[in-house]
């Protein structure tokens, strides 16, 4: 009776455990959810009151991410109707054999999706050995933000400033990777971009930075742990993702979120850890 009772305990944990594995990697993989953020700050011009940012990030095409997924995921995003989009990095995942189809598939995936203002991107570390990466971001209308600036204007004379930075699988500097940047914001006396946003792939190498310029700072890389266990922190985080694996960090004066993304990476489930993309609501109020 007793061997029973234990082989029915044994025979119990083993269907949980199998239904488990397979809600997280069938099910949990293919949701998208929205993770909705207000950003007050005084800083925001009065023109900018309201703008809205959607952050997509570590989207792993080829990998648990087809174009079904993406068709979901530019749907709704233009439900949203943003005024500007963001792309963090990773948006093809290292071990995809990306062919022409699937390469044309992005560009004109993303293409669809629709901003009022401007859509950015930078490189992840999976991305850095791609060379369409710079093709599929063009023919999506985004603009390449690696090591760059852009100022924005919109309904006004105030602008906004947004910079990127790649990846850092590279071994270069974040300070050197923003040298231009930096320089444009000091060569105002008074005047220019009073609100400064910065696109960081890996979140950790913020602790590298020098003067931290920055009002707000939006980060990928680590999928907020991919796969976690209720009331625990993430077990399992990457190189330069485990100090701010996420959602919302203050650093010194910038607001720092870390997006949990949208795909996998390493392994192919996802466990208390829905994949998402974020929208953030400025305003001076």
């Amino acid at each position: 009776m007793k061997n029973h009772k234990i082989l029915s305990i044994f025979i119990l944990l083993i269907i949980v455990i199998s239904l488990v594995l397979a809600y997280s990697h069938f099910i949990a993989t293919q949701m998208i959810t929205l993770h909705e953020y207000k950003i007050t700050n005084e800083n925001i011009p009065e023109n900018f009151d309201g703008l809205k940012i959607i952050q997509i990030s570590d989207i792993h095409y080829g990998r648990m991410f087809d174009k079904n997924k993406l068709n979901r995921l530019i749907k709704s995003i233009n439900e949203q109707e943003p005024d500007i989009v963001v792309l963090t990095g990773d948006l093809i995942d290292k071990d995809t054999n990306l062919t022409t189809t699937m390469a044309n598939e992005l560009g004109e995936g993303l293409k669809k999706i629709q901003a009022n203002v401007a859509k950015y991107a930078i490189t992840g570390n999976h991305d850095y050995k791609f060379d369409e990466w710079q093709n599929i971001i063009e023919t999506g209308n985004f603009e390449n933000l690696n090591n760059t600036y852009d100022t924005i204007y919109k309904n006004g004379y105030s602008s906004i400033l947004i910079a990127g930075v790649s990846t850092v699988v590279d071994k270069q500097n974040i300070n050197d990777k923003l040298t231009s940047t930096i320089d444009y914001i000091n060569s105002f006396e008074n005047g220019g971009p009073v609100y400064k946003i910065l696109l960081i792939h890996e979140p950790d190498v913020i602790d590298k930075l020098n003067n931290n310029k920055f009002d707000l700072i939006l980060a990928g890389h680590t999928h907020g742990g991919q796969v976690r266990l209720p009331f625990l922190p993430p077990i399992i985080l990457p190189t330069n993702g485990q100090k701010y694996p996420g959602p919302y960090y203050k650093i010194g004066n910038a607001d720092m979120y870390v997006s949990n993304g949208l795909g996998v990476s390493t392994i192919d489930f996802r466990l208390f850890d829905t994949p998402s993309y974020n929208i953030y609501r400025l305003t001076n109020k």
